[in-house]
Parts: structure tokens; sequence; C-alpha cells
């Protein structure tokens, strides 16, 4: 355990703690979804600090205090995570969330993110979308859904944001404070790209609703969009 807060990981820092062998979460029991999700939320960025220290009303305190101190502080710290210590934040999940296989199942990365995110930590939800002009949706993350598509081999994170966005008509209605994209990459039996390349920068222009953009033929403000 590591009560003494260590801010996120940043470029040589991140390579010299986080490269190489024992380095990361340690997997068990299914864990995967899990170790990904938290490494990738906590190891290099501070943006869901606010998950580990925020007072609320609905905060669990326990389950708070073991991400912190049992397993973000101590990635940060020393660049390794046990097994142990995520098996007892899954123990803690499973009585709050009423489900006994959070402790032994493959789980969707997403159901784990709506437990920890609205019903432990009651923290707001940090997307809002609407799709076809229709009600907006809060949610905390959004999970990529595509069709095979065969032009699309080695795809980066761009290109699969924005297929996705527009296979389901979908348009943020504002900028997220953080933006957690689950990709079409997972679970034991299939998966739909071998590799994806991350982007590090994500362009969200054309995926903003109502947002103010270049007309590609005049150059003056557009007033029409062609999907």
């Amino acid at each position: 355990q590591a009560a003494e807060s260590f801010p996120p990981l940043r470029d040589e820092a991140a390579v010299r703690v986080l490269r190489g062998r024992m380095r990361g979460i340690q997997g068990h029991c299914n864990s995967c979804y899990m170790d990904a999700a938290l490494f990738s939320l906590f190891s290099c960025t501070s943006v869901l600090d606010s998950m580990l220290f925020k007072p609320s009303l609905l905060c669990d305190r326990n389950v708070q205090s073991i991400l912190r101190d049992e397993i973000v502080n101590p990635l940060r710290k020393t660049g390794f995570v046990q097994a142990g210590s995520v098996m007892h934040l899954r123990e803690q999940l499973t009585d709050k969330g009423q489900c006994s296989s959070f402790t032994n199942a493959e789980k969707d990365p997403e159901e784990f993110l709506n437990l920890i995110m609205q019903q432990i930590l009651g923290i707001e939800p940090l997307l809002r979308l609407q799709s076809g002009g229709q009600k907006e949706q809060d949610c905390y993350c959004y999970q990529i859904f595509l069709d095979k598509q065969e032009d699309l081999v080695v795809p980066d994170v761009q290109q699969l944001v924005e297929r996705s966005f527009l296979s389901s008509d979908l348009k943020l209605v504002e900028i997220p404070s953080c933006f957690i994209i689950q990709m079409p990459r997972f679970g034991k039996e299939y998966k739909m790209f071998s590799k994806i390349i991350p982007s590090l920068e994500l362009d969200i222009t054309d995926l903003l609703l109502d947002s103010p953009r270049e007309c590609c033929v005049c150059g003056d403000v557009a007033t029409l969009e062609c999907s």
C-alpha cells in the first residue's frame, strides 16, 4: 500500500517506471478487463483523480481508499500492482454490485466503469450524446460498435471513433472532460482487429453537435453537413 499520493507518470518517468517485466497490473482469474481499464484511467493521467479524493454523499470511502492506496499510488510509485490488490477491489465490487461473478469471471469493462463511477463513487456522467436528434443520453464511456469493414485492416482510434459515430448517427452534445473509449477488441473468442494503432490526439471537431465548421468548398462557415 502507498498512502502517500503520487502524480501520474509522464514522458521519461513513464518509460522508466512502466516499461519491462513485472510492470503494470498483475493479472489473475480473468481480471484483464479491470486491469486494462484501471491502467488506462490512472497510470499517466490525472483527469479522473477526483474519483480518488472527491468527497460525496454517494461515495463509498472504503472502495475509494482501496482504489487510491492499493492500486493507483503503487502503480505510479513503483510501476507495479499485485493481483491481490485488484482482487480486494473486486471483492468489494461483488458486495456492492450484487453480482457474485466480479471475482472470477470476465466482464464487460463498461459494466465495471458504470458500477464504480456511478453507484459506488457517485461521480457525474462524463459524456453527453445525442442520436439522430433524439433525447440526450448521459454515460461514462463510449463503446465502439462497427460492422466488419474490409478497408480497415490496422485502423487507428480516430478512424474507429469517426466511423462508429457515423454508423450510429451520434454526436457529442458538448466537449467531454474525459472521453473513455472502449475498443472493438476484447473478449476471448473474437477480435475484430488484430491490432489498433493508438491516436495520440483525437480530433472531435466533426463529432460535436452544432459545432461551427469550415465549408470544404468555399471556406466560409458551413451551413450543411454531408455524412
